[in-house]
C-alpha cells in the first residue's frame, strides 16, 4: 500500500503552457486547468511547500515569434507575458480551492503580481503559500526550463517536478518512434550527451552542478503529481548517479 507521507518538504513543478490548453491548439482550457489545481491541492494538504513554474507556449513562444518576423527579444518579452497569463488562471483556480497562493514576476508588473524576490518568495513557501512563478528570468534568450532550475536552486527545494504529456524520458520521440524505450534513471550526463529532450541544456547543466534531481513524468495521469511525491515509481529521473543514491539525493 502506497504511503500517503510526502518524501519532499519543499518542490518546484514546472508545467509546461501547452499542457494548460488541454485538446485546444491554443489558449488555455479551463477543465484542464481545474483538474491541475485539484491535484496541486492534493499535495499542498500533505504539508508540502510548492513553487511552480509555467511556461507559454499555449499563447506565444519567443522562437515562433522571431520566425514571425518579430525581434527575438521582443518576442522573448512577449512570451514572458504569457507566462503572466498562465500565471493568473492557475493562482485563481488554486485560491477557488483553498488555497493561499502569491504570483511573483521576473518583470514587473505591480498591478498584477508581485516582483520576484526571492526572500519573500520563501517566506511565502514557510507560510504554505503556494508560489507561482511568472516571467521566465527576466531575460531573453532564457527559457521557462532556465527559469524552473534557476528558481529551484535559489528556493532550496528538494526537486523539480517536469510534468509533460507523456510518461517520462524515452530514447527517442515516442510519437515518432514506436520503437522508444522509456528510461527510468539516467544522469545529466546522459541527457546532455544523447541531446535528450528533458529540458534545454542551460537548465540541466544547472541542475547538474548543484545536485538537483529532477523527475519528468505524464501529467495527463491523474494523480501522478501526488505519486511522485510520496515516493512511487513514476516516470523518469535525472540526478548525478549511483554515488548520489547513498546521500539520497534522487
Amino acid at each position: 500500500m502506497a504511503s500517503d507521507l510526502p518524501i519532499y518538504r519543499r518542490i518546484l513543478l514546472k508545467l509546461s503552457g501547452e499542457a494548460l490548453m488541454g485538446a485546444q491548439s491554443f489558449g488555455i482550457d479551463g477543465e484542464v486547468v481545474a483538474k491541475v489545481a485539484d491535484e496541486i491541492r492534493e499535495i499542498h494538504r500533505l504539508g508540502v511547500e510548492i513553487a511552480i513554474v509555467i511556461g507559454g507556449g499555449n499563447i506565444i513562444r519567443g522562437v515562433s515569434a522571431s520566425a514571425l518576423g518579430i525581434d527575438r527579444v521582443t518576442g522573448d518579452h512577449m512570451g514572458m507575458l504569457a507566462t503572466v497569463i498562465n500565471s493568473l488562471a492557475l493562482q485563481d483556480a488554486l485560491e477557488k480551492r483553498g488555497v493561499t497562493t502569491r504570483t511573483q514576476t521576473a518583470i514587473e508588473i505591480r498591478e498584477v503580481a508581485e516582483p520576484f524576490i526571492r526572500r519573500r518568495a520563501m517566506r511565502h513557501l514557510e507560510k504554505k503559500r503556494v508560489v507561482i512563478l511568472a516571467a521566465g528570468t527576466g531575460n531573453p534568450y532564457f527559457t521557462t526550463d532556465s527559469a524552473a532550475a534557476l528558481r529551484a536552486n535559489e528556493l532550496g527545494v528538494e526537486v523539480v517536478l517536469k510534468a509533460t504529456q507523456v510518461d517520462g524520458v524515452y530514447s527517442a520521440d515516442p510519437n515518432l518512434d514506436p520503437n522508444a524505450e522509456l528510461l527510468p534513471r539516467l544522469t545529466y550526463h546522459d541527457v546532455l550527451a544523447r541531446n535528450l529532450k528533458v529540458m534545454d541544456g542551460a537548465a540541466i547543466a544547472l541542475c547538474r552542478d548543484n545536485n538537483m534531481p529532477i523527475t519528468v513524468f505524464n501529467l495527463m495521469r491523474a494523480g501522478n503529481i501526488r505519486r511522485v511525491v510520496v515516493g512511487e515509481k513514476v516516470g523518469s529521473v535525472v540526478c548525478a548517479g549511483p554515488e548520489a543514491e547513498a546521500e539520497k539525493i534522487c
